[in-house]
């Protein structure tokens, strides 16, 4: 997002609002709007926050360019006083956000956005478009890595990405959710994350024949010798001739670093089990046995009962698409609005769908975590003004169902404040870590969740609930909204 024209990231109707509430003279009133989300992708038990750091380059880099003002005026829409304006625009307000690498569940405030009601407007679009995606291919990496059992897991799904963006930021959200590396040499750049790779057919295809074709890679990458053997047969040639050259290497003493094969086609479990004896009676047990070929979390699970000898995996289009679930589903929702006395006032949406009724008010987001254990119990959604002492017992309400509640005794849990600020008048007052330091904390958070939060299918769901205060606050305005 660095250096990027990026005003014009945004849906027409923004802009319109925008000069409605510029004409109306609201322009100046203060707005608080909440980002988050509403189901978890995938059917997954939670999912990870990814993609502030491209938030905040787009925010620290809005303007109206002299190119965006003449396209706006050619559309004949907008008034020329409220143009002009556009001419000096820049943010001013506040941002709070949950840092990229947590775990972040349904419904929570992954960005708070305190403005100007027309800024914070016109920066709805492309903060949706820049935290859903990142956020959606970080929450599928982390579900393919958890199949995986501890094996590597590559992306290098680039070819199939809906574009240059998607795949090049697509590669830096794998990483964050676990991924060893990528086959994106832009994304190494970029980030400073691994780049990792192999060769393709073409290139055992183009010499006349396939033992060749292996001497020559081996000699020219000595240290990172990972063939690929199914060209031709996978069993009958390419293992074989994968084999002697792994001899011709030892022999040489230029066997010195990763060595192995790549599977990518046919039945994975059978191929990869022939080759692992295949490779151990010739002496090549330490081989890495790496695999391909449309793989996803499911079918690596599967591999995995299965009894497959794979321990680096490749995983490409279902990765970088997200293929079973498109879209994240974030919203970009009115929580509160300045008043004329400048006290802000609660705002609510109702809807005849019960989950898409807002939560109300300035907010924040509470984790509490077990003392000994350091696992997350449940998180607590409360108001700003709101605290929690942690040497007094603890009761967390189910607000949907209140028979269902926790106690937890003093001193036995822990509570972080999840929301950190970003912006603050418009200024930068937070740096973002490093896409590898990212990865590096995602994982601790992972290890902050039970295995029953974890697994692929029929996850247990962390319970999430509104303070005391602040489902009071919410049945107040539904009780007010209702009789009118």
């Amino acid at each position: 997002m660095k250096g990027r024209e990026l005003a014009l990231l945004t849906d027409l109707y923004e802009l319109t609002m925008m000069q409605g509430y510029f004409a109306t003279g609201a322009y100046k009133k203060k707005v608080v709007f909440d980002l988050y989300y509403r189901k978890n992708p995938s059917g997954n038990g939670y999912a990870i926050a990814a993609g502030l750091e491209q938030a905040i380059a787009y925010i620290k880099g809005l303007q109206f360019t002299k190119e965006d003002i003449n396209y706006l005026i050619s559309l004949d829409i907008f008034t020329e006083e409220f143009i002009n304006y556009l001419k000096d625009f820049r943010f001013s307000g506040d941002i709070y956000a949950i840092p990229e690498g947590t775990v972040v569940f349904p419904h929570e405030p992954l960005l708070r956005v305190t403005a100007p009601i027309m800024e914070a407007q016109l920066i709805e679009t492309a903060l949706l478009n820049i935290i859903n995606h990142q956020s959606l291919i970080a929450t599928k990496a982390s579900r393919v890595v958890w199949a995986a059992q501890g094996d590597p897991v590559m992306e290098f799904g680039l070819r199939r990405a809906q574009g240059p963006d998607a795949g090049t930021l697509g590669a830096r959200a794998a990483v964050i959710g676990g991924c060893c590396g990528t086959s994106n040499v832009l994304t190494g750049k970029l980030f400073d994350v691994p780049v990792k790779g192999t060769h393709a057919h073409s290139w055992v295809m183009s010499f006349h024949d396939e033992i060749t074709a292996f001497r020559e890679y081996a000699r020219l990458f000595p240290e990172n010798c990972l063939l690929l053997v199914d060209t031709y047969n996978t069993l009958a040639s390419g293992v074989p001739n994968a084999i002697k050259v792994f001899q011709e290497m030892k022999a040489a003493g230029k066997l010195t670093g990763k060595y192995g094969i790549r599977l990518d086609s046919g039945d994975l479990a059978y191929l990869s089990k022939c080759a692992k004896i295949m490779l151990e009676e010739a002496g090549f047990g330490d081989a890495i046995i790496s695999a391909s070929s449309d793989l996803d979390e499911n079918l690596i699970a599967s591999l995995k009962s299965q009894g497959a000898k794979i321990n680096l995996w490749g995983v490409g289009t279902k990765l970088i698409t997200s293929d079973d679930c498109p879209a994240f589903g974030g919203v970009y929702k009115l929580a509160a609005e300045e008043g004329d006395d400048g006290v802000f006032i609660p705002k609510i949406k109702l809807s005849n769908n019960p989950g898409k009724v807002t939560n109300p008010g300035i907010k924040k987001v509470f984790r509490i975590y077990d003392k000994k254990t350091r696992k997350i119990k449940a998180d607590i959604i409360a108001l700003t003004d709101e605290t929690i002492d942690e040497s007094q017992c603890l009761k967390i309400c189910d607000t949907s169902a209140k028979w269902r509640n926790m106690h937890l005794a003093a001193g036995t849990y822990v509570v972080k404040e999840l929301l950190v600020p970003i912006f603050i008048d418009g200024e930068l007052v937070y740096e973002s870590p490093k896409t590898m330091e990212i990865q590096e904390f995602c994982n601790s958070e992972k290890n902050s969740l039970w295995d029953e939060h974890l697994r692929l299918n029929n996850p247990h769901i962390v319970p999430v609930d509104l303070s005391e205060k602040l489902a009071h606050l919410k049945n107040q305005l539904i009780d007010e909204m209702s009789s009118k």
